[in-house]
């Protein structure tokens, strides 16, 4: 799921996978991981989506596509509900960081979801 965030998400494949039913493994993923497997994609999308916005280059709809959203109005609810901004807002407020991309992700990865 973290490599392949941009593509959709299939339960029962994931669930293949692991040897489980699809019930189980969403039951177990959210035992395990404190969310459900779309939460947790939601959440890694977003986070990508927040490195992406930090270039004022690509488009906030490039941006939604990039990351796996096909409307770009679910992408800025998503967004907005995870974040508290609009993606427009949050390009406006953040500064590129001098960091490598993989820590700045992770320096400023939401805590929580909604």
């Amino acid at each position: 799921m973290d490599r392949d965030f941009a593509r959709p998400l299939d339960v029962p494949a994931l669930a293949r996978i692991a040897l489980m039913s699809p019930t189980h493994f969403t039951r177990s993923f959210r035992t395990t991981f404190g969310e459900t497997p779309h939460r947790y994609l939601q959440r890694r999308r977003i986070e990508r989506a927040m490195s992406l916005l930090r270039n004022p280059a690509p488009t906030v709809t490039e941006v939604a596509a990039e990351v796996g959203f096909e409307s770009l109005g679910t992408f800025s609810r998503t967004f907005r509900t995870v974040v508290g901004l609009s993606p427009t807002e949050f390009r406006a407020s953040s500064t590129p960081l001098s960091a490598p991309d993989c820590f700045v992700r992770s320096w400023t990865r939401p805590s929580r979801f909604g």
